[in-house]
């Protein structure tokens, strides 16, 4: 292999022969088995507080991860060097730890004949040919909006213009070897507004992998200052239970303590409030969760998974009752269980809402909370007890009354998810989960 050492951003060929150095390498040393990771990141970042530019980050790293096994042991060793001694070096420190390890009778790749071997074209590499100083414009362009926006916009925590492509490759002692590059963009907006004496802050924020599908930076800064503004005197409530209304962007997260619940890795250490749940029905019949790993675009698509496998479409929920849980190689290993592709997380899941939007949920609920911000990390993964700190805003009558601060949000995620009572149509796009607004029939709601 001809040497690499340019600074340069390396292509998908370069890593997939630093990849195969490294296998090649590895097989000389005796091992059973290995596998190689390699990455190249390249980035910019620019950031503006008050009209002037508060940070400018490039960022260009690339690193090489190789993991050996032998004897049911496990070595593992990384490096950002990648020359060619740098790699044999890496690979014999990787095997040598392997000595050194306890035997672990799980350990090792997925099976050979689950390799992925339809490397598919997912469209998610675009590009942003951006420079500082373009950066620089549009995030000063994006605070200049929120700042005009309002007179009760005071301050500012500042605007955030970003772009990232990073490209992996992955190759084991099975034969594959694959590879991939992926980018993301985003502008983001973060200010505070001020009246009688009180100060309140919110944010907005786009991204996409394609430069041209983000929202434009003023309309960005504009939306900030719309929520901000929207937060100005704030009350508190009295405690009391009444449906929740979760908007998108926190949907996604409720639903996210489920699937980090369903984890093989939580399953085998029996640290899960849905432990042993396959079969069980864990939501109402109208909800479903769908994985579907091929969706163009995708914030989280990918035709294979950390470790080769072929990914595929999947159904995880089916009319409430759980059908799979989310497993590498390993992790199914350890249940006795096959792997679902899942190494490195789960891929795009989808959960599918009625015909409703936003606005006709809030009528729905009559009178109860929109949740719109959520505050702290209480939610036990063992127990599934959750409360939260709560911002948002106060319902009666099917209307939006006045926003409100300093509640806590309460329940146990067992039963709120069978408290469910709709999903709407508004899917955000910009994650791996795509769900749309959330309304739970009642949350304990702590107040004043």
């Amino acid at each position: 292999m001809a040497e690499i050492t340019r600074r340069a951003s390396l292509g998908r060929d370069e890593l997939e022969s630093l990849v195969a150095l490294a296998l090649d390498e590895a097989r000389k040393l005796g091992v059973d088995q290995a596998e190689v990771a390699a990455s190249q990141d390249s980035g910019l970042s620019a950031t503006a507080r008050l009209g002037d530019v508060e940070n400018l980050e490039f960022t260009n790293d690339r690193g090489v991860g190789i993991t050996v096994y032998k004897n049911s042991c496990k070595g593992n060793a990384s490096t950002s060097d990648i020359s060619p001694a740098s790699i044999r070096e890496t690979v014999a420190k990787a095997f040598s730890f392997a000595t050194f390890t306890a035997e672990d009778p799980y350990a090792g790749l997925a099976d050979a004949e689950l390799m992925a071997s339809d490397l598919m074209d997912l469209d998610l590499d675009h590009p942003w040919a951006l420079e500082a100083g373009e950066a620089i414009s549009l995030a000063i362009e994006s605070e200049s909006a929120a700042m005009a926006y309002d007179k009760r916009i005071s301050n500012s925590e500042g605007a955030t213009v970003g772009t990232n492509r990073g490209t992996r490759a992955y190759g084991n002692t099975h034969g594959f070897i694959g590879s991939h590059s992926k980018t993301s963009h985003s502008i983001s907006c973060v200010v505070l507004a001020e009246a009688d004496g009180a100060m309140q802050r919110d944010y907005h924020y786009t991204a996409s992998r394609v430069p041209g599908d983000l929202d434009e930076a003023a309309s960005v800064g504009v939306m900030a200052a719309e929520k901000t503004v929207g937060r100005l005197s704030a009350q508190k409530i009295k405690t009391t239970n009444a449906p929740v209304l979760f908007i998108p962007e926190l949907a996604r997260g409720f639903m996210g303590h489920a699937i980090g619940a369903i984890a093989g890795g939580a399953q085998y250490r029996r640290s899960s409030f849905l432990l042993d749940a396959i079969g069980q029905k864990i939501f109402p019949d109208f909800v479903q969760i769908q994985e579907r790993p091929h969706i163009p675009r995708g914030m989280a698509s990918r035709s294979y998974d950390g470790e080769g496998v072929a990914t595929y479409d999947r159904d995880i929920v089916t009319d409430g009752e759980l059908c799979s849980y989310i497993l590498s190689s390993y992790s199914a290993r350890r249940l006795g269980l096959k792997t679902t592709a899942n190494a490195g997380g789960a891929q795009n899941l989808l959960i599918p809402g009625s015909d409703t939007n936003l606005e006709k949920l809030i009528r729905e609920m009559g009178t109860g909370l929109i949740v719109e911000e959520l505050i702290g990390q209480g939610v036990n993964s063992v127990t599934g007890d959750y409360s939260r700190g709560a911002v948002g805003h106060w319902v009666e009558n099917g209307e939006i009354q006045f926003p409100v601060h300093e509640v806590t949000i309460a329940g146990n995620l067992l039963e709120l998810y069978q408290r469910i009572a709709a999903i709407g149509n508004d899917q955000d796009l910009r994650s791996g989960i795509r769900c749309g607004s959330l309304l739970l029939e009642e949350m304990t709601i702590a107040g004043a």
